[in-house]
């Protein structure tokens, strides 16, 4: 049987995902690729997920793209992604911009939670940026790694990074590719939290066990949708559809639930969406 590249489980309406290649720090192939479309495809299609955790195996989270890969490139005369033409599409159809590599993951409705076990570079960067929300451990280092390689900043990294730090401290770091540190990048606010790492992942399942357990799935999911959408427009308009799906969701079932749990001091019970 061929060994997955990506594990995937399901615990306690959390699906986690873990990248697989401890041996090579979990760096990054074209097969990890398609792997990881298809699991998020899954974990999005199933109505048991509530929530989507991401991590590495081993000491790392993703070093990146894999030498061999790197070397192909050469062999080649050009990039090549090495993945089928037949991509699974988690996340596509929600807007025309969500529809490419990782910004996908702003098209999926479930919140998805990065939590960095080692080291991050390149696209493994681009892999925790592209998550809801992001956690690690202390002493792990990050790069976005490119400039060392004649690359131009990955997968919309140029986009986002600016959006999730501020623009100075971004440009230092796509500019310089410098490795930093996960204490410093919490301090700049990529990361919301650091953890011992054996205590990583306890600690974020818990969160994310709060996350999903007091929060209903309608309003995560609208909640989600509304902050990449908002990215991309106006305030007056942002104000105009918060009040339509305001008029629509005190209608839905879990409303009613929410304020009778708030009333009755007790946990929601959500229904499934």
């Amino acid at each position: 049987m061929e060994h997955k590249l990506i594990r995937y489980e399901v615990h306690e309406a959390i699906a986690t995902l873990t990248l697989d290649r401890p041996e090579r720090l979990n760096s990054w192939t074209g097969r990890m690729h398609a792997e990881y479309r298809d699991r998020l495809d899954e974990a999005e299609g199933d109505p048991e997920v509530r929530a989507i955790m991401i991590t590495g195996a081993g000491r790392g989270f993703c070093a990146g793209a894999d030498t061999r890969a790197l070397e192909s490139h050469v062999e080649r005369g050009g990039y090549d992604p090495g993945t089928p033409i037949d991509l699974a599409q988690p996340g596509y159809g929600v807007r025309d911009e969500f529809d490419a590599d990782f910004a996908f993951q702003f098209g999926i409705s479930k919140p998805i939670i990065a939590a960095l076990n080692g080291p991050a570079a390149g696209v493994g960067l681009v892999i925790a940026c592209y998550a809801d929300l992001r956690f690690g451990v202390p002493g792990a280092k990050l790069t976005t790694s490119h400039g060392r390689l004649n690359l131009p900043a990955e997968y919309g990294l140029s986009w986002l990074l600016p959006r999730l730090i501020g623009l100075t401290r971004a440009t230092e770091l796509l500019l310089s590719s410098r490795v930093f540190m996960t204490e410093e990048a919490f301090e700049i606010g990529l990361l919301n939290g650091l953890f011992p790492s054996d205590e990583l992942l306890p600690r974020v399942r818990e969160y994310v066990l709060n996350l999903i357990e007091t929060v209903s799935p309608g309003s995560m999911s609208a909640t989600k949708r509304q902050i990449y959408t908002d990215l991309h427009r106006d305030v007056g308009t942002s104000v105009e559809e918060a009040q339509v799906l305001l008029d629509a969701m005190t209608k839905e079932d879990d409303y009613r639930e929410a304020v009778s749990a708030w009333t009755e001091k007790r946990k929601p019970d959500w229904g499934t969406k």
